[in-house]
């Protein structure tokens, strides 16, 4: 399945800026992404298994008008009832596994960035030959979150607080790219993550 000499697996915490992150590799080393969220909202299409799952356990709470998925309530539900979670995940997380194995059969390059938000969370670890965490200040973690999905402030912290802790992430990480400050020194942090030896750790604080 590993024809990549590098598989960078890149997560962090919820709104630290993966995207930011994966967007820069794709677009300036011509990197092909592979991306759990996109997998995680094809598990969860109109008329999917799993979402029809989703609909017999949760009934109209999750259902909107034309029968897609009310990600706002289900998110109140999973990010406030650890069980919940839990059921959820175990439809989901096997689901983007199969997605990352087929999409790795036939995606030729040295090397391929899987960006996983939920990296630890769903055991993918095994799938990667390296691990980057993006990290930033928790109350721009919060001000981030709030702002991009228009979130309470109780909202943003739940749903950090229900994810493997950004420190420990960081612990475990081979690379940690900082979030703190603007976009050019994430950028040149990212340059040399990219050119660095896959076989160091390298941690910007």
């Amino acid at each position: 399945m590993k024809s990549a000499n590098r598989l960078i697996g890149l997560t962090g915490g919820i709104a630290t800026g993966k995207t930011t992150v994966s967007n820069y590799l794709a677009e300036k080393y011509r990197l092909p992404i592979l991306d759990a969220d996109i997998y995680a909202r094809e598990a969860v299409a109109k008329d999917s298994p799993i979402l029809q799952d989703i609909f017999a356990r949760y009934r109209n709470r999750v259902k909107l008008p034309d029968k897609s998925l009310n990600r706002t309530a289900l998110g109140d539900i999973i990010f406030n009832n650890p069980t919940e979670k839990l059921w959820l995940e175990s439809k989901i997380h096997p689901y983007v596994r199969d997605r990352f194995e087929r999409e790795l059969q036939h995606t030729k390059s040295n090397t391929i960035v899987l960006s996983i938000p939920l990296l630890f969370e769903a055991n993918l670890t095994d799938m990667v030959t390296e691990i980057w965490v993006v990290s930033c200040d928790r109350s721009l973690q919060i001000a981030r979150l709030q702002q991009r999905n228009d979130l309470t402030t109780k909202q943003a912290q739940s749903r950090i607080d229900s994810q493997f802790p950004l420190s420990q992430k960081i612990a475990l990480a081979d690379v940690v790219l900082n979030n703190d400050t603007d976009l050019s020194s994430l950028f040149a942090q990212i340059d040399t993550a990219i050119l660095h030896n896959p076989n160091l750790s390298i941690k910007f604080y």
